[in-house]
């Protein structure tokens, strides 16, 4: 399999258009990341033309900028097989060549155009503790708030876990979510969808896991329900941010197992409720 992603040609418009058809259906065309009223539309190549039209057809939106780049550039490190615990990820087009040894796990994924590999700290930190909680406890419902690739529910899924929930707000992350879904045939343990994790939180689970924003992190710990999961993940916090939520998960009855810290910026917490 070649990587789709070789050339990325990214139009920034101001302005959320409405693409249609004929768009979604070029050959070229990879997917539109939306942020309030502004949408990055990616294509594997230039097309003028089409461009042309889509503000044609859009007059209330404006062209700002296009930008040309390639895959790597864009995700800010190369797409590449890489190991995490017993974890063996790797995209689609660039299997390892060796034989894995049969305690390896492997996951396919295929960023797509979402930001990120996995390689971010935050995703490497929560996938090895989803790792060690999955080996030692029965974890058996999983809800995976900001699953942006869907990495940790694939992990989760990959080590067990019966029911998976992941969720994004971001309807491209959704998408990527369910194509990698489908790389690795778990169809029958992870359902992805979209929408705010404040809108989620009162799903039950065993375990919740949110690699998210402080300011959405801020409620869902607020959230009375959050205090019924019985293990969580949180990350994506700057060290500020922590002592926070630290202060806030304080004033609860839960017990912080462990807070991972290990390129001194982002910091990931695993904790327990009872």
């Amino acid at each position: 399999m070649k990587n789709p992603y070789e050339q990325l040609v990214i139009y920034n418009f101001d302005g959320v258009p409405v693409l249609g058809r004929r768009v979604e259906n070029n050959e070229l065309f990879l997917g539109t990341w939306v942020e309030e009223d502004t949408s990055f539309v990616f294509f594997s190549g230039p097309v003028p033309s089409l461009i042309e039209q889509v503000k044609n057809q859009n007059p209330a939106i404006t062209l700002v900028e296009t930008y040309e780049m390639s895959c790597e550039q864009w995700h800010g490190d190369k797409i590449e097989p890489y190991f995490v615990e017993e974890f063996c990820i790797a995209p689609p087009w660039d299997r390892p060549k060796k034989k894995l040894s049969p305690a390896v796990r492997e996951i396919l994924l295929d960023p797509g155009v979402v930001f990120g590999t996995g390689r971010h700290q935050t995703t490497e930190d929560c996938l090895t503790l989803i790792h060690r909680l999955c080996t030692r406890e029965k974890i058996g419902t999983v809800l995976d708030i900001g699953t942006g690739t869907g990495l940790l529910s694939l992990g989760a899924a990959a080590l067990g876990c019966e029911n998976v929930l992941a969720c994004d707000f971001n309807l491209l992350a959704v998408k990527t979510t369910f194509k990698n879904i489908q790389l690795n045939q778990f169809e029958e343990q992870i359902l992805v969808f979209q929408a705010k994790g404040e809108e989620v939180i009162s799903i039950p689970c065993d375990l919740l896991v949110a690699n998210i924003h402080y300011d959405v992190m801020q409620h869902i710990i607020a959230h009375p329900a959050f205090l019924e999961k019985k293990w969580f993940i949180l990350s994506g916090l700057l060290n500020s941010e922590t002592k926070k939520i630290l202060a806030s998960l304080a004033e609860k009855k839960v017990h912080i197992i462990e807070r991972r810290c290990p390129d001194g910026i982002w910091n990931t917490i695993l904790g327990r409720n009872f």
